[in-house]
């Protein structure tokens, strides 16, 4: 089991023991650590293990730093060499039982703290201290274990004389998100050791997880202040700047690259290691520097092309191809990520967002529109992806592909909520109204329902918009076509009235365009009124259309064709459609 980045902050402390001739470097190395600084710390800590074997509390630190960087048996290797060089040491025991927690062996983890707890001094609360710090080190912290542990440990440093007690127990109430608890676990901590940076960095990122950024930020300024050099401290701030950054989107740019800026202080006052410096790449991504974002997922993937986070960092080089417009690259490495994704619930809508656009990008649309349809199974807010694909085929006349890809990003976004996303239900009706029309001019028998699932949209469109009044116009139009041929009911007439009501209402609102639009509408009912033979209906709407334009030829025919004596004979026909 490996240890999370939050959990790696929160196990090492800094307690201090051993001998006064050897406490000024062995408190050089637990300072490393603390500034996670680990490098350092281990070539400190190997050397202190070669100069003085005896010392059980070296190999004990030693052993905490191998946890730290994940290396179980490097961890184990350094207990087990402590315990023999000084068996009397209890915390080596305490060791082995984390490494047995991060194995999946709660019962050899529970003999080692128990062996740890019987051999220590009756006065000694650190092995009680650890085995608490242990149990919430962790993945999936074991809080109802670590609790007794740490109120024993409170309990025999009666006059708390060990700040660490209190860290531990802040650290143990913050990952609950206990937040008034934990706060006063790091006062009383501070209070006995006001340079312990860790509890103040703690209590920052603490108020960063409540969105209290103002509270955090001045927090861990008083932490870079105090010490410019304490790495973890500039960690938290690109932290909170990049959170702080989705919650004020005016101030986004600028607080994306405060991140940026403060993780790369932490990075240059640490190790550079792996896994901290795939966390700046995420920091890049989120902060949309995609260029740098290239740059360095092209040295990470180098680095440990074995290790299993690799994965992540092929995920990264895939989104930052893409998103310098290098298509080809961008769609390999996305095809390479998920032949290597085994773990299925590792992939994350993202990934198929950006192996679908890879795909469209380098013309495999069939394949992309699949892709992105699983993406939006988990993210429909999305959709707009496929509203531009939808748009580029309306562009292009291509209104088959066009309806069913704007049909599709309408399934996921049935509201049309979102900046312009209304509009997808006016171009999918539009499609849906060409490409039925191309069809019946051309006599192949298209199906009415796509008609109806035009009608729909332009009815959806009204509905969450009904100041747009083309919705109605083309309602009319959609109803004129849904109607029969031989005998038609006036499906379109309610709409084209709708539509009148409106543009009549409103005399400023009447452009050029509108104008037109309006003489269609009159035209349209009149002349269904002429086939029913409602003589002064057809009248009024005609009379209104000459009133607009009074050289409208379609109007004036009309008005003349209420007044002709009707041929001998003749058969009424249905107005013909257009």
């Amino acid at each position: 089991m490996k240890m999370t980045k939050k959990a790696i902050t929160l196990c090492l402390g800094l307690v201090v023991m051993g001998s006064a001739s050897f406490a000024q470097s062995l408190a050089d190395a637990k300072k490393a650590i603390d500034a996670e600084q680990y490098q350092k710390a281990t070539g400190m800590l190997k050397s202190l293990v070669k100069s003085q074997s005896g010392k059980g509390e070296n190999y004990f630190y030693l052993g905490n730093v191998y946890l730290s960087r994940d290396y179980l048996d490097s961890a184990r290797a350094a207990y087990t060499q402590g315990i023999t060089a000084d068996a009397k040491f209890a915390l080596n025991y305490v060791g082995l039982g984390q490494a047995d927690l991060m194995s999946n062996n709660a019962a050899s983890a529970k003999t080692n703290f128990a062996k740890a707890i019987e051999m220590a001094s009756k006065k000694d609360h650190t092995p009680s201290l650890y085995v608490g710090k242990a149990y919430i080190a962790i993945d999936k912290p074991d809080f109802e274990s670590a609790l007794p542990y740490l109120q024993k440990a409170d309990e025999i440093d009666a006059k708390d004389a060990d700040a660490e007690t209190f860290l531990a127990l802040g650290d143990y109430y913050a990952l609950q998100r206990k937040n008034s608890e934990a706060l006063s676990a790091y006062m009383r901590a501070l209070s006995i050791d006001a340079t312990l940076y860790r509890a103040t960095v703690q209590i920052g990122r603490m108020y960063k997880e409540s969105r209290a950024f103002s509270d955090a930020e001045t927090e861990l300024q008083t932490v870079v202040s105090a010490d410019p050099n304490y790495g973890p401290a500039y960690r938290e701030l690109a932290e909170l700047y990049r959170q702080w950054a989705d919650f004020e989107p005016a101030n986004a740019a600028a607080k994306n690259a405060q991140a940026i800026e403060n993780y790369k202080k932490y990075l240059d006052l640490t190790d550079k290691s792996y896994e901290s410096r795939i966390r700046y790449a995420q920091i890049l991504f989120y902060a949309k520097d995609f260029q740098t974002l290239e740059q360095e997922t092209t040295a990470l993937a180098s680095m440990n092309p074995n290790d299993p986070k690799n994965l992540i960092v092929l995920r990264l080089r895939g989104y930052s191809a893409y998103e310098n417009k290098n298509y080809p690259q961008a769609l390999q490495f996305m095809n390479d990520f998920f032949a290597k994704a085994t773990d299925t619930s590792r992939i994350i809508s993202e990934d198929y967002f950006y192996l679908g656009q890879s795909q469209l990008q380098n013309k495999e649309d069939s394949l992309g529109i699949i892709t992105i349809t699983k993406a939006l199974q988990r993210d429909s807010s999305k959709s707009v992806i496929l509203a531009d694909l939808a748009k580029t085929y309306y562009d292009a006349k291509d209104y088959k592909k066009a309806m069913t890809t704007y049909a599709l990003a309408n399934r996921f976004n049935p509201t049309g909520k979102g900046t312009g996303a209304l509009l997808n239900f006016y171009y999918h009706g539009l499609a849906s109204y060409f490409f039925y029309a191309k069809g019946y001019s051309e006599k192949t028998n298209p199906s009415k329902d796509i008609l109806v699932k035009a009608d729909s949209s332009f009815a959806t469109l009204a509905k969450y918009s009904p100041t747009t009044y083309d919705a109605y116009l083309w309602r009319g139009r959609v109803n004129n076509l849904m109607d029969s041929d031989t005998d038609p009911t006036g499906l379109k007439l309610p709409f084209y009235q709708q539509y009148l009501d409106s543009t009549e209402a409103h005399v400023d609102k009447q452009t050029a365009a509108v104008k037109k639009n309006m003489l269609e509408a009159y035209n349209q009912i009149a002349g269904f009124a002429s086939y029913k033979e409602d003589k002064a209906k057809a009248k009024l709407y005609w009379d209104k259309a000459l009133a607009l334009d009074p050289t409208n030829a379609l109007a004036q025919e009309g008005l003349k064709s209420l007044t002709a004596p009707a041929p001998k004979a003749a058969t009424k026909s249905a107005p013909k459609k257009k």
